[in-house]
């Protein structure tokens, strides 16, 4: 019990705070540097070398602003909302599997056997976070957004949970990691014919899921508030939408939440479609990877441990590409208008998520085990 306890502690310190928060501080920076390469501007340059350290400077910006709080402000729920925002997006990541195992130690924080439904049941907390913040600013260009954050998630969290229904068929499991093991085995979800080319039946059971990815990467896209679908924040129209009234580090909360809840979902498509930290490669061990070590033994007692800190970084990387995915989506697509927005989730999302479920089910029913 006790190394059970000391192990998760570890865990938690080295997710949370090595890379969640740094990897959210740096998403920041890589954002400004992918929009000045879009634009054809310089972006950061000034602190430290290719302004690396602006992250650093950002930071004590924030704590150093004056934490000012508006006189008509509803202050109990104005101070809670930036909290909300953020926590959902950092409680989210303890069951997602962010490699094999290190030690003898599973990477993954809690290992539950619903994980998914747990992923589903705390990213949804976040919408209340916003919407808290839109009401208790008593502003109308805050409460806009909160009202527009609130309609947004709940039409895309329908598009969203159905997507994965075909992924349950198929497994037969909630808990993530066997997800990422099913894939392994057998392909991942996003290429199931990976697993067998000669098997036809893979082949058929490719359109569902990609499919399923499609849709579940779109509606990733809405619940982050991402472009095009940043509604609740759009500047232009709302000024800054449920965060016009805050600033110092209440602001930066709500700034850094949304980049949290974009690695999280991330870390999601990684772990339900693109294998986890798993590569499609000949020598790479179904089990822990670096086959072909394991034949010369050239490496010893730190196999495993070279094994296990390879699949990490395989892992974190996917999770860094599909980042840089979001981020040139960002500064590629022009907003959506809302009555276009709320038709693409209610008229086709919806249904398409909802047909895609039958079509896995058919397949599913009919291919050989």
């Amino acid at each position: 019990m006790t190394f059970l306890v000391l192990t998760s502690l570890l865990k938690i310190i080295g997710i949370v705070f090595l890379i969640i928060l740094p990897m959210v501080s740096y998403a920041v920076y890589a954002e400004r540097r992918v929009s000045a390469l879009i634009q054809d501007r310089l972006g950061p340059n000034r602190v430290g070398p290719a302004g690396l350290f602006q992250p650093i400077a950002d930071a004590m910006k924030f704590i150093l602003k004056e934490d000012f709080t508006p006189a008509h402000v509803n202050k109990f729920y104005y101070w809670l909302a930036p909290g909300l925002a953020m926590v959902p997006a950092i409680l989210t990541i303890a069951v997602v599997p962010f490699g094999s195992s290190l030690l003898g130690v599973p990477m993954v924080i809690a290992d539950i056997n619903v994980g998914v439904l747990y992923v589903f049941a705390i990213s949804s907390l976040g919408v209340y976070g916003i919407v808290i913040a839109g009401w208790s600013s008593n502003s109308k260009y805050s409460f806009l957004g909160g009202v527009r954050s609130s309609s947004q998630m709940i039409s895309y969290e329908l598009s969203l949970g159905l997507s994965v229904i075909p992924i349950f068929l198929l497994v037969g499991q909630l808990r993530l990691t066997t997800i990422v093991r099913y894939q392994i085995e057998h392909g991942w979800m996003i290429a199931p014919f990976l697993g067998d080319p000669t098997n036809i039946w893979k082949w058929l059971l490719t359109i569902p899921m990609v499919i399923s990815f499609v849709v579940f990467m779109i509606a990733i896209f809405a619940e982050t508030n991402r472009l095009p679908f940043d509604l609740p924040e759009a500047e232009q129209e709302l000024v800054g939408g449920y965060h016009t009234e805050y600033s110092s580090m209440k602001f930066a909360l709500f700034f850094l939440g949304e980049y949290a809840a974009m690695i999280t979902g991330s870390a999601i498509i990684v772990t339900l479609f693109l294998g986890g930290w798993h590569l499609p490669i000949p020598w790479w061990s179904q089990a822990d990877g670096f086959h072909w070590l394991l034949i010369t033994g050239s490496l010893g007692g730190w196999l495993g441990v070279l094994a296990g800190l390879f699949n990490i970084v395989v892992f974190f990387t996917k999770v860094a590409l599909l980042l840089l995915f979001f981020m040139w989506v960002r500064w590629t697509l022009p907003r959506f208008r809302y009555d276009q927005l709320m038709r693409l989730g209610w008229v086709f999302f919806f249904e398409i998520a909802l047909v895609n479920i039958f079509l896995a089910a058919i397949i599913v029913a009919y291919m050989p085990k």
